[in-house]
């Protein structure tokens, strides 16, 4: 039973969906410890190892928390969430308890394990381009399995990526299957000066249509290496 299992959670709280297809609407997030990719922007490094600072909380601990918060979205993150023991009960839990959870995944777990959850949870799945160096890690079946409400997400950081991410969304169909958005890096880590306005050049002169460019605003509101926001 899920109420036997302690979840490391590294962190718990309140703020805005930064981005996504709920961007701006109020969230809870739980963060899960661990991580099997060394993507190299990675923005939460304090999450990637399974016994990095963190909480034993049970998913009854968990849900008791969100219920107080009066909330109704719910963001399960890390780290890489889908790697966490009993993660499947904790998710069937929290949505059979009625709250709109949404999974944020690097794209290196096979989500069809997940899918027959119901209410179904919404998932945001990374696809590691080549900057990330993790892009021999994704799982493609993930790209197959997606539905309305799910969303991809490619992290760009320089041409070579963008070019990917086309060739993706083109093999998959991914317009026609989900949402798809284009998240720029963030700061300055981007390859020879690349930036978001070359994102947008790339989008209009290759006729992306159905794909978002997304910034990630939770960055812009607070200092870009706070926590729990």
């Amino acid at each position: 039973m899920s109420d036997s299992i302690r979840y490391r959670v590294v962190e718990l709280f309140t703020s805005i969906n930064g981005e996504g297809e709920k961007a701006g609407e109020c969230a809870v997030f739980i963060r899960l410890a661990g991580c099997p990719l060394r993507c190299s922007y990675c923005d939460t490094k304090y999450a990637l190892s399974e016994d990095c600072p963190h909480t034993l909380m049970t998913a009854d601990e968990i849900e008791k928390y969100i219920e107080r918060t009066q909330i109704y979205n719910v963001t399960l993150t890390g780290g890489e969430p889908l790697c966490a023991e009993g993660v499947h009960e904790l998710i069937e839990r929290l949505c059979k308890a009625g709250h709109r959870v949404e999974i944020e995944t690097s794209g290196c777990v096979d989500i069809s394990a997940f899918t027959d959850i119901t209410p179904r949870p919404v998932f945001t799945v990374d696809y590691k381009l080549p900057s990330s160096r993790m892009e021999h890690r994704m799982a493609m079946v993930n790209y197959t399995v997606l539905a309305g409400d799910d969303t991809v997400k490619f992290v760009i950081g320089s041409r070579k990526d963008l070019e990917r991410a086309a060739e993706v969304i083109e093999e998959y169909s991914l317009c026609d299957r989900c949402h798809v958005h284009f998240s720029p890096m963030f700061g300055d880590i981007c390859e020879d000066g690349f930036t978001a306005q070359d994102i947008v050049r790339y989008m209009t002169d290759n006729h992306l249509n159905g794909v978002r460019l997304q910034l990630q605003i939770h960055k812009f509101i607070w200092d870009p290496d706070k926590r729990g926001v």
